[in-house]
């Protein structure tokens, strides 16, 4: 039977995406069945698949609602596979914050999730400034 992986995520300016299909590419480029899913159109089974990938970006400060509410929803399912979780932020650009141990975001979601995965990793998000309107701008320069 061929082993699957799935990798299911969230992403509001495309960074989670590009990191997803970096994911996807290593797995083709392996000659390994992955399949990627946006949380707005999974409509297939955890049980489904031998690995199962999450990967959320933050956005004011939480990660996505519907990816929090699917590991809820899912619990029992992703406890019988091999599971990853990866969070995109901002923080995680610093050295002393891309660990998932020493990330905050990832830490709070810990904490408030019941879900170990078998693996967690941080990656650094992307924000680019000049997409946004200058108020915006202003404001993450400020908060940042």
């Amino acid at each position: 039977m061929t082993k699957k992986t799935a990798i299911l995520y969230s992403t509001i300016d495309g960074q989670t995406l590009k990191i997803c299909n970096e994911i996807v590419a290593v797995f083709k480029k392996n000659n390994l069945k992955i399949d990627l899913f946006s949380i707005d159109n999974f409509n297939e089974n955890v049980a489904n698949y031998d690995t199962f990938i999450i990967g959320s970006s933050i956005r004011y400060g939480v990660h996505h609602e519907k990816i929090i509410q699917f590991i809820k929803d899912n619990k029992q399912e992703l406890d019988k596979v091999k599971t990853a979780f990866f969070s995109v932020n901002l923080v995680a650009r610093k050295p002393e914050k891309n660990k998932a141990d020493t990330n905050p975001y990832v830490i709070k979601f810990f904490k408030n999730i019941d879900w170990k995965p078998t693996i967690t990793e941080v990656f650094a998000g992307n924000l680019d400034y000049k997409k946004y309107p200058f108020f915006d701008r202003i404001m993450i320069q400020f908060i940042m």
